[in-house]
């Protein structure tokens, strides 16, 4: 079956994929995307936004790519613009119960619900990746997709953003481990502080640099 986003593009221009959907019919086109899956502490975080279609979208891109000046200009350019935005989390203790790939998809899909509860209801779905949600509402994989689509750049920004400011939070509650330096991410000062410490309650206890060292001081979970 043909792809919906087959159509005349510019590789460069990451609005085509929303240009070919909005001339196909669709009209609340959402981006999704999930920021978390490798670090050993905290939630996986994921955003769904629906830009409008005559916004200037050369303002999103991969959030990777940008810079946290960057990446709070853009989110409140989301916000004058009045796209609609979803955000969702799946916790430590989850994501050790059904995996983090499981809880990606979870957390990418929650977050689409959110955009349903505030009366915005998606009628298709750009997800970043090469796996789709299980959910009814039409909708592709791209590969890549938070660099080829605004949308799902959108996205990517504002989950970075929000698992940020969780893990900063997460510092003060944990000051050994350093969040703030690395957000969770397996760097070798973390990994050495998890040796030192033991996990804390928001590390994940089914990664390898945290399973090793359950049961020591700090795991309370």
């Amino acid at each position: 079956m043909e792809s919906l986003l087959s159509g005349p593009r510019e590789d460069n221009d990451t609005f085509g994929f929303e240009r070919i959907l909005l001339k196909r019919g669709f009209s609340q086109i959402a981006g999704t995307d999930e920021v978390g899956r490798g670090p050993l502490a905290g939630p996986v975080v994921a955003a769904s936004v629906i830009l409008p279609p005559d916004c200037d979208y050369t303002f999103f891109c991969d959030s990777k790519l940008t810079t946290e000046k960057q990446r709070y200009l853009a989110r409140d350019r989301l916000h004058e613009m009045g796209a609609a935005v979803g955000i969702a989390t799946v916790p430590p203790e989850e994501i050790d119960k059904i995996n983090i790939f499981q809880a990606s998809l979870l957390a990418m899909k929650q977050s689409v619900g959110e955009l349903e509860k505030k009366g915005v209801a998606p009628d298709f779905i750009l997800v970043d990746g090469r796996h789709t949600l299980p959910l009814s509402t039409p909708q592709e994989a791209l590969v890549k997709g938070d660099s080829r689509s605004a949308t799902i750049g959108a996205a990517s920004i504002i989950a970075k953003i929000t698992r940020d400011e969780i893990m900063s939070e997460f510092h003060h509650q944990f000051p050994q481990y350093n969040f703030l330096a690395h957000k969770g991410y397996p760097t070798k000062e973390h990994r050495n502080n998890v040796a030192l410490y033991g996990p804390s309650p928001i590390h994940r206890l089914s990664f390898k640099g945290v399973k090793e060292f359950v049961g020591r001081a700090n795991q309370s979970r």
